[in-house]
């Protein structure tokens, strides 16, 4: 194992079933009990670093590099970085309560290669607007320069926002997206595939109904075989099963939303159970919840650090865009601090939740009405509504009660373990890391040091195969800390 970072952080009990940990900070989903207003519920508090630029955190490499380092000291399987292919914008306006300025995860994730040795390097991409020969050349060169530490969360964008930058004048219905998703997986992978074991290339052709290429890959296989695929299942605008069907197709792990144990065992058997329709093995998938943590050193005290982020995260502006997005109105003339509207929504289609296939018209309208309903039985301002309607944080209490109820969590195979979406960013997993990690030890749940390889044998997936004879490359020299 190279570098210092997995030192032993506690002795553990004999493991039983091992928990998986990752963190992202952009929440990759929506959180058990979303927030009843769309927009509403934003995770991450971004603070300034003592950085160049400490008026905006979250371009600085300085941010990115205190969180890596923070995760790998907690022996973390991987860091998750989001796309965010356009502004967060309403009715033209651009308005800053989300990031602003988000770079673009897969350079920021080489330069991470060079800084940390053992954590997985995972970057958000959208299939919808990228092209299969370039990401799988960009993402094997990562897998690359990092020993084997890549990995792809697939995602397919559903606004016609996002798609207005690359000249695409909708988003795609969510079957057209998820067709687009498992097709452009399959044309990376037998790019990634068609190098020989001997490190030979190979001419490749693909002709689909959404890419017709053909051609010789420019890199050999990657020391992981293929760079981990990632997919999220039970997104609020895909109906039906269709994401579990393509995940279960493709992924080596699923992100879930938090959700009660009864529903994390019903879910995760589901998806496991749909593997052997694709001729896979339980063991190849690994299923992770997102979730928020608060932590305080008594229950009282966690509670009461939880509201205060709360409203942080709720900041008056944020509470009229919050609303905009559900009424379609312009409502900057409203008072933040005075009563919700009087009137029934009218969801604007382009930039409204419609327009992200949450929420039809008649939905926006009972939305609003129980929202008025709520202010006015508890006295609620604008703002106060939106905070108390807020998806609340998933776990909030002291360090060894939280521990416990993930350990339960992944014993009961609700789970097979957690991305964590830090409350404040970067410094808001440092808590974490040193008060609840040295605990899921203990409990003989968690790694006390990493274990020598790729992301993928981390995780405990199978190896995939890189050329013919099923035999991986192996890494050409990686960038990171040398021990």
């Amino acid at each position: 194992m190279s570098g210092t970072s997995g030192r032993r952080l506690r002795d553990a009990r004999p493991p039983g079933r091992r928990c998986h940990l990752a963190v992202a900070p952009h929440a990759p989903l929506r959180a058990e009990g979303a927030s009843a207003v769309p927009g509403a519920g934003g995770t991450t508090v971004w603070s300034a670093p003592a950085a160049r630029n400490p008026g905006k955190p979250q371009i600085e490499f300085a941010s990115f590099e205190r969180l890596a380092r923070t995760a790998e000291r907690g022996l973390f399987d991987f860091l998750l970085l989001a796309e965010g292919l356009r502004l967060p914008e309403h009715r033209g306006r651009i308005h800053d309560v989300d990031v602003l300025g988000r770079p673009e995860p897969l350079t920021v994730l080489n330069a991470l290669a060079g800084v940390t040795a053992d954590l997985g390097l995972v970057a958000t991409v959208d299939a919808a607007f990228h092209e299969p020969f370039e990401l799988a050349r960009r993402l094997a060169t990562l897998d690359h320069l990092s020993g084997g530490r890549a990995g792809w969360h697939v995602v397919t964008s559903s606004d016609a926002l996002t798609g207005g930058n690359f000249r695409r004048g909708a988003g795609l219905g969510p079957a057209e997206r998820h067709h687009r998703a498992a097709e452009s997986v399959a044309t990376a992978s037998r790019l990634w595939d068609s190098w020989t074991p001997d490190a030979g290339p190979r001419p490749f052709a693909h002709r689909g109904r959404h890419f017709d290429i053909a051609g010789e890959f420019t890199l050999p296989g990657s020391p992981q075989g293929r760079p981990v695929v990632i997919r999220t299942v039970d997104r609020e605008d895909t109906p039906g099963q269709e994401d579990r069907e393509s995940a279960a197709a493709t992924a080596d792990v699923v992100l879930t939303r938090h959700d009660t144990p009864e529903a994390g065992r019903a879910r995760y058997a589901d998806l496991k159970g749909r593997l052997a329709g694709y001729g896979r093995d339980p063991g190849e998938l690994r299923i992770m919840s997102g979730i928020t943590v608060v932590l305080g050193d008594s229950a009282a005290e966690a509670q009461e650090r939880a509201a205060t982020i709360r409203r942080q995260q709720v900041s008056p502006r944020h509470a009229l865009l919050a609303l905009e997005r559900l009424w379609g109105l312009d409502l900057s003339a409203y008072d933040p601090d005075g009563p919700l509207p009087g009137f029934d929504p009218v969801p604007d289609p382009l930039t409204g939740p419609l327009a992200e296939g949450r929420t039809r018209r008649g939905e926006a309208v009972a939305t609003a009405r129980r929202l008025r309903a709520l202010s006015q039985e508890k006295g609620l301002s604008i703002r106060q509504t939106v905070i108390e309607t807020t998806a609340r944080q998933s776990f909030v209490g002291t360090p060894g009660a939280v521990a416990a109820d993930l350990a339960e969590l992944v014993r009961e195979r609700a789970t097979d373990g957690f991305v964590l979406v830090p409350q404040m960013v970067p410094e808001g997993l440092d808590e974490f890391v040193d008060r609840v990690v040295p605990l899921l030890q203990e409990q003989g749940v968690f790694r006390t040091e990493y274990e020598h390889g790729t992301l993928r044998s981390r995780l405990g997936l199978p190896a995939r195969a890189a050329g013919q004879d099923g035999a991986a490359r192996p890494p050409l020299r990686p960038l990171g800390p040398q021990g």
